[in-house]
């Protein structure tokens, strides 16, 4: 057989293999959403700041869809260190599907795992990051958060946030429930946006988990923002973008741009992760 025979054989061989490959490929993603898996899409914007500090990321196994995002905080680019860090330590510990078993031990680990990698690699006070993340298996949605990233589900035409966050107007709230604040003394907190927790601290214990997981029916989005995002866009118009036409992708590109085209001085970085529960 002549060289130029064993390319045309070779390149015949190349083709035929990757047809095989996309015709399993299109198999298996009809049999993924046979199954109820979701479609994601993700974006970001710097805003006006001089390094990017938002990460996300996504894995999905057998087991089910796990969604992180990260904002980071400190000096230089310690903030982005410690983002990246955090969704490089979550998406490790979900690629394995047992993970997806106990959502709540699961996320008890990772958050743990992070804040100790962080302490690795920064030391304290350069670099920490606030963290979201949910798992979303057997229709049910999951969700654990430190510091302020947002969690939110839409459906019925309406963005409803389901976490809380850590923030001391948060905190406020919460001891005057407690009576261990006056309603004056409350009040005086509540716009306060500083946060009392997140990964990269020594002092780092506390985790905001679901109370119970949240009941999907189909056709919802659950997002994932940071505070660039939900501070800066208003959230009539992160519905309307939701009700739209297009794809998560789509609608994450279109989420972000109402960051970019805000009038407010002095955008943070934005980012948000969009889930749609098919």
């Amino acid at each position: 057989m002549t060289i130029p025979e064993v390319i045309i054989l070779l390149l015949f061989l190349f083709g035929a293999a990757l047809m095989a490959e996309r015709v399993r490929l299109s198999v298996h993603l009809g049999e993924r959403k046979k199954r109820g898996f979701c479609e994601t899409g993700a974006s970001k914007t710097i805003g006006d700041r001089e390094v990017q500090e938002d990460e996300y990321g996504i894995a999905e196994t057998e087991g089910g869809l796990m969604a992180v995002l990260a904002d980071g905080m400190g000096k230089h680019y310690g903030g982005k260190i410690a983002s990246r860090t955090a969704v490089d330590v979550f998406q490790d510990l979900f690629e394995d599907q047992n993970a997806f078993y106990n959502p709540q031990y699961s996320f008890r680990r990772a958050f743990q795992a992070a804040n100790r990698e962080i302490l690795n690699q920064l030391e304290e006070n350069q670099g920490s990051a606030s963290v979201g993340a949910v798992i979303i298996k057997d229709q049910k949605l999951y969700y654990a958060v430190v510091g302020n990233v947002k969690i939110a589900v839409y459906r019925n035409h309406e963005l409803v946030p389901v976490s809380s966050g850590h923030t001391i107007g948060v905190l406020a709230k919460q001891k005057y429930e407690e009576g261990k604040l006056t309603r004056q003394e409350a009040v005086r907190l509540l716009d306060y946006h500083r946060l009392y927790n997140f990964v990269g601290q020594d002092g780092f214990r506390d985790v905001e988990f679901f109370d119970t997981p949240i009941a999907l029916y189909g056709g919802e989005y659950v997002l994932l923002m940071s505070d660039g995002m939900y501070e800066t866009a208003r959230w009539k118009d992160m519905e309307d973008c939701l009700e739209g036409e297009g794809s998560c992708q789509d609608k994450a590109f279109r989420l972000v741009e109402l960051v970019n085209r805000s009038e407010e001085e002095e955008k943070d970085n934005a980012s948000v992760v969009v889930i749609n529960i098919l």
